[in-house]
């Protein structure tokens, strides 16, 4: 599909989410037995195979397992190989955020905002260092204010890297942001915020809030399994997801996966 499509005449913008890619310092990086390399690979192939155009391409953390430059000077690496697009990105909890601003990068990606015609995408740092869980800094609060009271005619999309909602299961809930409520009263007083986008749960997600769109997207290498209570890897294959952005505020959204290969995976872990 070409990046400017159109829905009964309203054209729109197409952009791509990855997320959670778990490199390593080292190309033989593995989570849970699955080459992380690899499958960033295999995904960005996908990408390559599936879209013919599109405006812009966002990582939303856990680039790297351990936050080290090697994995993001060879994250930005791997995806030039397939595309020349724009290219931002956004700390996990595994990432360091000090590294990932300070790498010296030819194109670097953003890391704050996005216009992508009536849209704006909004790139939030939900990470408390050295802790799983998410919490936003009142300092992130007050950007989040500042962008939203100065783009009154922007659809917005909010992107973060943790849960802000439950999504089902209670070990990985333990580890959603934990001011959500205070994020979530600043959103509710502006009408123009169309969706919420993260990563970190490993695993499509789609709900609403307010007429608010709530997203999650899979990761580009190990699955986590939707609804268990207990750590559980599913079966399903490393992805990404697509966004049509329209310009009347509306959106249609997607998943692909990688399909016709087999990782080695460990299926029967209790946790990494």
């Amino acid at each position: 599909m070409d990046a400017a499509v159109a829905k009964n005449g309203v054209s729109s913008k197409r952009f791509i989410q990855i997320s959670d890619c778990h490199l390593g310092p080292l190309t033989s990086e593995a989570l849970l037995g699955l080459n992380t390399d690899e499958s960033l690979h295999d995904v960005l192939a996908l990408i390559a195979e599936k879209e013919s155009d599109f405006d812009y391409m966002v990582c939303t953390g856990d680039i790297a397992s351990a936050g080290h430059e090697a994995c993001y000077r060879r994250f930005v690496s791997i995806v030039r190989q397939y595309f020349s697009q724009a290219l931002a990105w956004l700390p996990g909890n595994h990432d360091s955020a000090d590294i990932m601003a300070r790498v010296d990068l030819p194109q670097a990606p953003e890391a704050r905002s996005i216009v992508l015609g009536d849209w704006l995408i909004l790139l939030l740092d939900s990470v408390v260092p050295f802790k799983v869980h998410g919490n936003f800094e009142q300092s992130e609060l007050d950007y989040l204010e500042q962008m939203l009271s100065a783009n009154p005619n922007k659809h917005i999309m909010i992107m973060l890297h943790h849960q802000p909602v439950l999504v089902g299961s209670k070990w990985i809930d333990q580890y959603i942001l934990r001011n959500a409520d205070a994020f979530f009263a600043l959103v509710d007083r502006f009408s123009n915020v169309k969706a919420i986008v993260w990563g970190h749960v490993h695993q499509d997600f789609n709900s609403q809030r307010k007429g608010v769109d709530l997203i999650a997207t899979p990761s580009t290498c190990v699955q986590f399994k939707p609804l268990c209570d207990d750590f559980t890897v599913d079966t399903l294959m490393p992805g990404y997801r697509w966004f049509d952005l329209y310009d009347d505020g509306s959106l249609s959204t997607g998943v692909e996966r990688v399909s016709g290969k087999e990782y080695v995976i460990d299926y029967k872990s209790a946790g990494y």
